[in-house]
Parts: structure tokens; C-alpha cells; sequence
């Protein structure tokens, strides 16, 4: 191997290594989702949260109704009458009733389409967000968020979660506090545990919405791995029958 060659595979190592780096350190301190999309019923429940809190604001562009239906489980009628607020069709994808121009005045820009959000940022940034909340006056929309800070979201599962509120520090040789944890100052509909367990729920539904196929691929994994193994007989036993008499 030439000193040329040599240096060009290290420089290819690095850049496919900078992305993984990039992510470990954006993932730090992240609490984990340990969502599971092949649970149906916690899906279902994700789906209902999300259509009774966030499609107010947030759209699915990528995302039908009747693909939810079929992939979940649920009727037509079970779709319109419990998840469709909107007057949109069965086989329309998922819009948000916010007009754009309202968004752009009342949040200083539009709530980000969330089709793919999971697939960007990874289901444990999701979950960690969900639950990173703390009450914020000086910010416009009154809320603030450690995980992503001076988001322009407030937090829609307040009446769930309760008001949470920062315990300030100073880091070392910093004059400026920071946000050392967060402190339930007044509790919620859900007790902690109820409240973790229904963000799981709703970051389950965000990561099949991010990518459907997914269900798919891992039911037909098991007949792949089926049939690779008895390929893998019926090719020995083919090859011991042509190799028997060769010594």
C-alpha cells in the first residue's frame, strides 16, 4: 500500500467518523426513549396525543390519514371521528388548521413540519424535549426549554406535566446562571412516571410517523433471515452431494 493510499483512506475514515462524533456530542445528557413502534397500542396512544396537542400547530406533509388507519389499525370511522379535526379527507395527508401568517406573527416563525423530526434529531432528543419544559417569563411565549434552549414553542403538555421551574447555578468562572435541573413547582394531570410514560408514547407515534416502513421491514425480517437460513441448508446439503466422491 502506497504512503498515498495510505492517506487517502485515513482522511476517508475521519469524515465518516465526524458525523458520529457530531451526534455523541449532541446526544449528550439526553434521557432515553427506549420507544418500541412494533407496540401498537403505544402508537395509538402517541397518535391520539399528538392530534389532540400538536397538529393544532405542527403538520405531517408525508403522512395519511388512511396510512395511520392501516398501519394502527383503526377504521375509517375510528380515524375521522377520534384523530380528523381538521374536515380533511381520509386519504389527505396531515395539515396543521394554524394559517402560516398567524404562526409567523404569534411564534415569530412557522412550528416546523414534524414528518421527519425523529429521523433529523434522533427519538431520544425528541423525548428529552418533551420533558425539558420550565416556566420562563422573559421569553415571549413564556416558556423555555433546556434541550433546545429559547425555543419559540410553548409547552401544549403543561396542563399534563405541570409547571416546571429552573434551579439556577453558575459554572465556574461564568458571572452569567445557568439552568443546573428542573423542579416540579406545581404538579400536572399525570404524576411524573404517567407523564414520561405518555411522551414515550407520543415520540412512538413521531418515529413511525418518520418512517412507516419501518413496521414493514421488521415483520418481514423474520421470514428474510427464515429463508437465508434454509438456503443455507439446501446449499450444503447440495454441496455434500456433489463433493461426496471427491477424495
Amino acid at each position: 500500500m502506497t504512503k498515498r493510499m495510505l492517506i487517502s483512506i485515513t482522511l476517508a475514515l475521519a469524515l465518516l467518523g465526524a458525523p458520529l462524533a457530531a451526534w455523541a456530542s449532541e446526544g449528550g445528557g439526553l434521557m432515553t426513549a427506549q420507544v418500541n413502534v412494533r407496540d401498537t397500542a403505544s402508537v395509538q396512544r402517541g397518535a391520539r396525543l399528538f392530534f389532540n396537542y400538536c397538529v393544532g400547530c405542527h403538520s405531517l406533509h408525508y403522512m395519511r390519514y388512511a396510512r395511520i388507519g392501516k398501519d394502527l389499525g383503526l377504521t375509517e370511522k375510528q380515524v375521522m371521528d377520534n384523530l380528523n379535526f381538521t374536515g380533511a379527507k381520509f386519504g389527505d395527508t396531515v395539515q396543521s388548521s394554524m394559517p402560516s401568517a398567524d404562526a409567523q406573527k404569534w411564534f415569530g416563525k412557522a412550528p416546523p413540519d414534524l414528518s421527519l423530526e425523529v429521523r433529523a434529531k434522533g427519538e431520544d432528543w425528541v423525548y428529552s424535549y418533551l420533558n425539558s419544559f420550565y416556566l420562563d417569563p422573559s421569553r415571549p411565549v413564556g416558556w423555555n426549554n433546556t434541550v433546545f434552549p429559547n425555543a419559540s414553542m410553548p409547552n401544549v403538555l403543561w396542563e399534563l406535566q405541570g409547571i416546571q421551574v429552573p434551579v439556577l447555578g453558575h459554572e465556574k468562572g461564568e458571572d452569567k446562571p445557568v439552568v443546573e435541573r428542573l423542579r416540579m413547582d406545581k404538579a400536572g394531570q399525570m404524576s411524573p412516571a404517567q407523564y414520561h410514560a405518555a411522551t414515550r408514547d407520543l415520540t412512538a407515534f413521531l418515529t413511525y410517523v418518520s418512517e412507516p416502513a419501518a413496521l414493514k421491514r421488521h415483520s418481514l425480517g423474520v421470514w428474510v433471515i427464515l429463508y437465508l437460513a434454509l438456503f443455507t441448508f439446501l446449499a450444503f446439503m447440495l454441496k455434500r452431494e456433489y463433493w461426496k466422491d471427491v477424495h
